[in-house]
């Protein structure tokens, strides 16, 4: 199908023979004699771009160009005009115009700008396609009152540019809720970056905040961005804000005051426009209270506080969750979705879930892997995730109904390794590193117990 092209001139002759030339290349041509009949073939034909005289009678081609862009914001239009000057272009470009061409035209100039124009549209629809599955992907799933209420904060709190404090236990999602903030906001085409404030180590805090020159110290080889010049224009997000240091808070502090710093060995100062989005796990009053938190930085940042209520306290969650989690996983392994009996998923709903929305996703993970049927049963869930004590916390009558020492060798290796990965929340790769072997023995092994 060949993109359609509006031609808007009142000069019979230029709708004649640029629309002739433009048939020739291969592009559907519909032509229009002034803006008025112009805005209604946009309306009801909608052509893929506009290429418009800027000299008409009634209204003219700098109007129409306001109203075109006002109802089809997307809609590319080429400016041709026969008295062409700086302060029309500039007007012209102000609106929304693509590009614009003077008279006598040059039809090789035309078919270029055309190109572009159909070129960066088509870029454009791919931007907002892919920021439209982004969103999505970083969607609040659940229909419970706190999720509601969760995304209701989170609607409000997404268009302003004003700085956000996400409090929650671990794998609740708190990293999930800034991105779609950031996702949601002015700066959704600007970069987001995530500093993970306990993690940077206390002796290269500064070069990995506020960047560095070159020589600046034993080792700084080159010049280095920090994470503040990368955020410019877009959002910073401090996860775990609560595990800074003291000292580095003060630091951070004077900064976010006034948005200014200087590189480390560096005698310039850099300013930088963006949002703070910061998180913690921590009860911040007590921390302040304990004189690990200070005050002054809490108040700068918590501007719109938002809290996330762990998994325990919305249950009405987890089918939906599960449901989502099941088809992500299939559909990175292009392979049919697996379901939950209502037996399972009622099983799932009584559990505590002290690891959150990150454990149920590392069970249900699990589960795609060890069942092999398409329909999860309440058989298939752990026994501590039905409520009954686990098999680890009581290994004496399996191992000794063994036939044979290997056999209860492998017995305990399996409860063993159960339990473990129980213990991490169903972290497959934080088990694996507390006892010592590699995330995929634990997988095989696991894998391997669900078959017996």
């Amino acid at each position: 199908m060949y993109p359609s092209i509006l031609i808007v001139d009142d000069e019979p002759y230029i709708l004649q023979s640029l629309g002739g030339l433009l048939g020739d290349e291969g592009y559907e041509v519909i032509t229009a004699s002034n803006g008025y009949e112009a805005l209604k073939i946009i309306d009801v034909q909608s052509p893929d771009l506009v290429v418009l005289d800027i000299w008409m009678p009634g209204i003219d081609g700098i109007e129409t160009l306001r109203e075109i862009k006002k109802n089809h914001p997307f809609l590319p239009v080429v400016i041709i005009t026969g008295h062409g000057n700086i302060e029309t272009a500039v007007t012209a470009t102000k609106l929304g115009a693509f590009d614009m061409i003077e008279k006598p035209l040059s039809i090789e100039k035309v078919i270029v700008a055309i190109n572009n124009a159909l070129n960066f549209k088509r870029l454009e629809e791919e931007n907002r396609y892919l920021r439209k599955k982004t969103i999505e992907k970083h969607a609040i799933s659940g229909d419970s009152p706190a999720t509601r209420e969760l995304c209701q904060l989170i609607a409000a709190a997404a268009p302003r540019d004003a700085w956000v404090l996400i409090t929650g236990e671990n794998g609740t999602g708190k990293e999930l809720v800034a991105r779609t903030i950031h996702y949601l906001s002015p700066r959704a085409d600007q970069p987001l970056v995530v500093v993970n404030c306990g993690a940077l180590p206390e002796n290269l805090i500064e070069s990995e905040l506020f960047g560095q020159e070159k020589g600046a110290f034993e080792g700084a080889t080159v010049r280095k961005r920090g994470k503040f010049e990368l955020a410019n224009g877009g959002t910073l997000f401090l996860d775990e804000i609560g595990d800074m240091p003291l000292k580095t808070q003060g630091k951070i502090l004077r900064v976010l005051e006034k948005l200014e710093f200087q590189r480390v060995g560096g005698s310039r100062t850099l300013s930088v426009d963006l949002r703070i989005i910061a998180a913690t796990n921590k009860d911040l009053a007590k921390e302040m209270a304990a004189g690990n938190f200070r005050e002054d930085l809490y108040y700068r940042l918590n501007v719109i506080p938002i809290s996330i209520a762990p998994l325990r306290q919305r249950p009405e969650d987890i089918p939906d969750l599960v449901k989502i989690f099941f088809q992500e996983i299939a559909t990175a392994n292009r392979s049919r979705a697996k379901t939950a009996s209502p037996e399972a998923l009622a099983a799932l709903q009584r559990y505590r879930w002290p690891g959150n929305v990150r454990e149920l996703r590392n069970l249900i993970e699990r589960l795609d892997i060890l069942v092999e049927r398409d329909t999860i049963e309440l058989e298939d869930i752990p026994p501590s995730y039905r409520g009954e004590e686990p098999e680890a916390d009581s290994p004496g009558i399996d191992l000794f109904n063994a036939g044979s020492l290997k056999e209860a060798s492998r017995r305990f290796e399996a409860a063993f390794i159960q339990h473990k990965v129980q213990q991490e929340g169903g972290d497959v790769a934080r088990a694996a590193e507390a006892i010592g072997v590699s995330p995929s023995y634990v997988q095989k092994r696991l894998k391997r117990a669900g078959r017996e």
